[in-house]
């Protein structure tokens, strides 16, 4: 995006989704993505998430890069980041104040597979990240052995559409969002007109609107 380049290795803030409000260097601009350097880590933030972005040079922080940026592509966008971060560790940001870590495993059309040591298979659709930061090389996820961070094989065959792959959990107890409300972890029953039905433990049927789910893995 041409109107945010004057920016670049400025001083910046930025508010995104969620009313978080982020500080540091611009590095790069690419397609839909932008790099913000916050004086640790590189932060690749979609277009789509960012609500308002202003400079900021009242900011009295010094951002030194210590280390190169992760990812070198010719092409920076959301897609080439994610194919390139492929079996990299990462922290994802997606819903409220939590993130997830771990790597991914697979890109797909419209979402990523992602393995976390916590919640193990994950399906995120590539509009509900809000940011994704790569690991320092000398870091894992909560300093766990590499042979401990294994991708567990899954009998599920991966479809090519978030919508598609949640169809193949009929049946099964999922957990959307990462279970931060009861309503939001049950049986899926089916999927119809992108509407979710899901049954809670009380047997209360839910329909959730399938655009609105940010995360969803199951037991």
């Amino acid at each position: 995006m041409e109107t945010l380049r004057p920016f670049l290795d400025q001083k910046v803030k930025i508010e995104i989704s969620g009313n978080e409000t982020l500080r540091g260097k611009l590095i790069d601009v690419g397609s839909d993505i932008i790099v913000l350097f916050n004086g640790k880590d590189y932060l690749y933030i979609p277009f789509m998430h960012i609500q308002h972005f202003w400079g900021n040079q009242e900011d009295e922080e010094e951002y030194n890069e210590t280390d190169s940026v992760p990812f070198n592509t010719t092409t920076l966008s959301v897609r080439s980041i994610l194919t390139n971060a492929k079996g990299l560790f990462l922290e994802v940001k997606v819903a409220g104040k939590q993130s997830i870590h771990g790597y991914v495993t697979s890109v797909q059309s419209d979402y990523i597979i992602f393995y976390s040591p916590v919640f193990k298979i994950m399906y995120i659709p590539f509009h509900h990240l809000k940011w994704i930061i790569p690991y320092h090389t000398s870091m894992t996820p909560y300093a766990l052995e590499y042979s401990m961070l294994p991708v567990n094989p899954s009998n599920i065959s991966i479809a090519r559409s978030f919508e598609v792959q949640l169809n193949k959990l009929i049946g099964k107890v999922v957990v959307f969002d990462l279970g931060m409300s009861e309503f939001r972890i049950g049986q899926l029953k089916k999927i119809e007109s992108k509407f979710i039905h899901l049954v809670t433990a009380k047997e209360e049927v839910i329909l959730i609107n399938l655009n609105h789910i940010k995360t969803a893995h199951f037991s």
